[in-house]
């Protein structure tokens, strides 16, 4: 088609000038609008603005063609201030045909405001779309479509008019089902246009949130995990005790094995080796699930799971926790290679049966070193990590709860072994063929993070706990922790430390047959309730403790030490005459020989209102001419009161702290009051409130002191403090060596001279032929016995305390028996009156008896007679004619100890001859009247 041709079908409309001159020169058409001819389908309408009205809005309707296809008309109409109208002509006739579109051409005033071309809709009366061009506005050019009907157009109010049926309205899309598709695709596509914007503006927010935070989460330094300590006996191969929370031995990743490696990567992440250590999908899909309301999922890695194990505030099952537990494992695995990592995690996580680590878990499930591992054996322990204890909708993987889940997890956990070419590829091993039941452990009751505690050996673990602060290896006060010195109250159960103790576990059995009530056999087994014993033994050459028993578990009462009850410090028993040893060295320190005579007959001394007798009796057959060695064989009372008048109460209480008594109760005080005599000098102690019935055994001291105190006698006057550890070692984390960090330091000291030490055994070692307590084979050792009142008014004669005390040149050992609870008499269960030579003397005899045995005979050194036999206040006895069965008489010992047919001081009792003095079969007994109120003990 040809523009500007009349014979064209479609006329050109000239384009004015801006001020409306006519259409260029040559124009067949003349000036201003052209038409086209009568069968031009369309014409092209040109509008000129009028007056001002640059800006202004013009109108433009399309002709609707006739039936002979005729173009349309378009009429101009005026246009006003700021708006040009352009009416349309209704076409004549119904014939159907296209509008063809006119071009509305608004050119822009300089003078004028930028206006808006509006683009009207044609209605046409055929069927058929009205197509328009284009308006060029110096603004914005708005267009609309055009609603086309069906039928015929009619007039304004008329179908396909500006108001009637059909018309679409300004901007409106009619009733075509094909624009409304498009309109709506489009409204789509514009909403996924929005939210993809708002995704990401959030994402862009998101990821700087994230930034900002993973850098305030910072990576803490390296943490050692809370360690058990494991405490040994003296050959520190045989565990007494595991105390701690978490079971736990560190090694390094050299003794691992690989394929215990792999086992492990296998079960819990066998991208471990691929990934930077987050698997995010894996988060997200966790998320996702629970969500959704799906089981809790995980899907942490092995770094991650570290991170959680490792660091404080990671356990709790929050997203929160995600979050962060995926930060620091990002950047733990910055920090590390895959094999630190590796080794880090196996040494926390948890295997079940309160084992933590790999190390435990190979002693706990198989008790094997982990490098002794079997890959069958791995695989039992990579199987458990998931969860190795049952819960309330899962028994878990520990083969002895649920075996066929234990079963399927180790063929998972193998199965992934081999689809990781981890097994049975070159150069590695080959797949186990069965689950190794043979070497699988049944759970033990020691499985649990500490044992030990709930044993006697308990007490033991109290003593050593103090000497790890004696020894400087760790601190009460916070400000002072480090790494190599933590909290005390956490140094066993946190520290890892191993602890070898001075304790004899031969020794240690043997106390506990003799002594412990639940031992079948044992010389309590079946006695009254109320009834306890407590044994100590001690190496007289070091100090070291061979066998301690004060109790059945170490968080009740310890009837061999101190106990500290709502800040009341207790644990003592009077010791009765037991306790002479230290006043007959005492006495001879002070040059009193033991052949010095002494009054033996009851009497009240001056300024007070006791009596002092002998065990009841007012009258002795040594009448005021008994030896010291005579009195202290008989325990008579009333000689050692006037030698403890003589030399000085405080000379007596010296002897015993500088024999190893660190401890000793008053008795007219409730609760009795404890005084250390470690940091007091005796004289500020003695006469008040130790007076002088300190001489023969009525403030309660310790077994514990007591046996110290007789070891230094066993080793001829030298001290050792008596102590428990013997070596403590504290792993090294790097290397997994285990390195010393305290031990026993001995540092004996002459405290007694030998000379007087000497004496006081060749008195002691007649004591046993004396209470029918000797050794086996003829085994020499020197005893005393001691018994202290109940202190009864209703019950003068009942006992409250026994003791035997005793040692030979390897072995020093202090019994007790005495009350489990409030004071009473002690008695056996047919009634009779517990006496040292009794029960507690048949403890001893038996104890040192299992415990020495095998080992060699040793002799004691000669006495050395020391000191003045005219140093006391007895009179030399008149010359006897010997009698037959009396002392000195045929087939008697000069000192009438072992005459034949005499009932050596009283009943005798049913087969065990009572202690030298006593009466009524209540051998060894101490005391007499008292000179102040009855012992008062806490009750335990």
């Amino acid at each position: 088609m040809n523009y500007g041709d009349s014979s064209s079908s479609r006329g050109r409309a000239q384009i004015p000038g801006p001020n409306g001159e006519p259409g260029s020169p040559g124009s067949p058409h003349g000036n201003g609008w052209s038409s086209g001819s009568d069968g031009a389908a369309s014409a092209r309408a040109s509008v000129t603005p009028r007056g001002s009205a640059s800006g202004g809005r013009a109108s433009v309707g399309g002709a609707a063609p006739t039936s002979r296809g005729a173009a349309g008309s378009a009429s101009v109409g005026r246009a006003g201030a700021g708006r040009a109208s352009v009416p349309v002509s209704p076409a004549p006739g119904g014939a159907s045909g296209r509008a063809g579109s006119g071009r509305a051409s608004v050119p822009v005033s300089p003078a004028g405001p930028a206006g808006r071309a509006s683009v009207g809709a044609a209605s046409v009366g055929a069927a058929g779309r009205a197509s328009f061009g284009s308006a060029a506005v110096g603004g914005r050019a708005a267009v609309a479509r055009a609603g086309v009907p069906g039928m015929a157009g009619g007039g304004p109010g008329g179908p396909g008019g500006p108001t009637g049926p059909g018309r679409g309205g300004r901007g409106g899309r009619g009733d075509d089902p094909a624009s409304r598709a498009r309109a709506k695709k489009r409204r789509r596509i514009n909403m996924m246009i929005a939210g993809f914007a708002v995704f990401i503006m959030l994402a862009g927010m998101g990821v700087v949130g994230f930034t900002w935070y993973s850098q305030k989460v910072l990576l803490p330094e390296d943490t050692i995990p809370p360690l058990s300590t494991t405490i040994y006996d003296k050959t520190g191969k045989t565990a007494i005790a595991k105390i701690g929370d978490q079971n736990r031995q560190l090694v390094t990743i050299n003794q691992i094995p690989e394929h215990v490696q792999h086992a492990v990567a296998a079960a819990e992440d066998r991208n471990f080796y691929r990934h930077s250590g987050v698997d995010y999908k894996g988060i997200a899909r966790a998320a996702w699930n629970n969500i959704s309301g799906g089981d809790k999922q995980g899907a942490s890695t092995i770094t991650q799971q570290y991170a959680r194990n490792a660091f404080d505030n990671l356990n709790q099952d929050t997203y929160g926790r995600k979050v962060k537990e995926a930060i620091l494992a990002s950047k733990l695995n910055d920090r590390y290679d895959k094999k630190t990592i590796m080794q880090h995690y196996l040494n926390v996580i948890y295997f079940g049966r309160g084992a933590y680590g790999i190390q435990a878990a190979a002693q706990t499930y198989f008790k094997k070193d982990v490098s002794k591992l079997t890959v069958a054996e791995a695989a039992v322990l990579a199987a458990l990590i998931k969860q190795p204890e049952p819960s309330a909708t899962h028994k878990g993987y520990d083969p002895a709860i649920n075996q066929q889940d234990a079963l399927d997890r180790w063929n998972y956990v193998i199965n992934g072994m081999i689809a990781e070419k981890w097994l049975d590829a070159p150069k590695m091993p080959p797949h186990p063929t069965e689950y190794p039941t043979k070497t699988l452990q049944k759970p033990s009751k020691n499985n649990g993070g500490g044992f030990g505690i709930d044993t006697p050996y308990g007490n033991i673990v109290n003593y050593v706990s103090q000497e790890l602060r004696e020894m400087n290896l760790c601190t009460d006060n916070e400000a002072e922790v480090t790494e190599k010195k933590p909290l005390c109250a956490k140094a066993l159960s946190r520290g890892g430390y191993k602890i070898t103790t001075t304790i004899d576990k031969k020794m240690q059995e043997a106390a506990l047959d003799a002594a412990q009530r639940a031992k079948k056999g044992s010389e309590l087994y079946k006695q009254p309730t109320n009834l306890m014993a407590a044994v100590v033994s001690i190496d007289p050459k070091t100090g070291a403790v061979r066998a301690y028993y004060g109790g059945d578990n170490g968080t009740g009462t310890d009837y061999a030490g101190k106990n500290v009850d709502n800040g009341v410090l207790s644990g003592g028993h009077s010791p009765g005459s037991s306790f002479k040893i230290y006043t007959l060295a005492a006495a001879l320190k002070a040059d009193i020989s033991i052949k010095s005579r002494w009054k033996g007959s009851a009497f009240t001394p001056k300024d007070t209102k006791f009596k002092v007798s002998n065990a009841g009796a007012d009258k002795v057959s040594c009448g005021d001419s008994c030896t010291l060695e005579i009195s202290t064989l008989k325990s008579l009372n009333v000689p050692f009161y006037y030698i403890t008048e003589q030399i000085g109460p405080d000379k007596v209480l010296d002897m015993a702290k500088q024999a190893g008594v660190t401890t000793m109760w008053r008795t007219d005080t409730n609760p009795a009051k404890a005084y250390d005599l470690t940091k007091a000098d005796p004289k500020d102690l003695a006469p008040s409130p130790f007076f002088n019935v300190i001489g023969y055994g009525q403030y309660p001291i310790t077994v514990l002191d007591h046996a110290n105190g007789v070891a230094t006698f066993a080793n001829q006057g030298v001290y050792n403090k008596a102590h428990f550890v013997k070596l403590v070692q504290k792993q090294n984390p790097d290397t997994g060596k285990w390195d010393t960090v305290g031990g026993e330091k001995l540092k004996p000291q002459r405290r007694i001279d030998k000379d007087i030490v000497a004496d006081v055994t060749s008195v002691l070692e007649q004591y046993p032929g004396q209470v029918n307590r000797r050794l086996d084979d003829g085994r020499k050792a020197a005893e005393k016995t001691g018994t202290w009142e109940l202190g009864d008014p209703k019950d003068p004669l009942a006992n409250g305390d026994a003791w035997m005390i005793g040692y030979t040149p390897q072995l020093a050992t202090a019994v007790w028996v005495g009350n489990k609870g409030a004071r009473k008499a002690i008695e056996d269960d047919d009634g009779n009156k517990i006496s040292g030579a009794k029960m507690p003397g048949a403890i001893f005899q038996r104890f040192m008896n299992d415990a020495l045995k095998g080992e060699e005979k040793a002799d004691f050194p000669p006495a050395a007679h020391v000191g003045k036999d005219d140093a006391g206040n007895g009179t030399a006895p008149p010359p006897e004619v010997p009698v037959p069965g009396q002392p000195g008489g045929p087939g008697c010992d000069p000192l009438g100890l072992f005459c034949p047919g005499g009932n050596n001081g009283g009943n005798t009792g049913p087969g065990v001859p009572p202690g030298p003095g006593d009466t009524g079969g209540r051998g060894g007994r101490g005391g007499g009247l008292l000179p102040s109120t009855p012992p008062t003990r806490q009750t335990y």
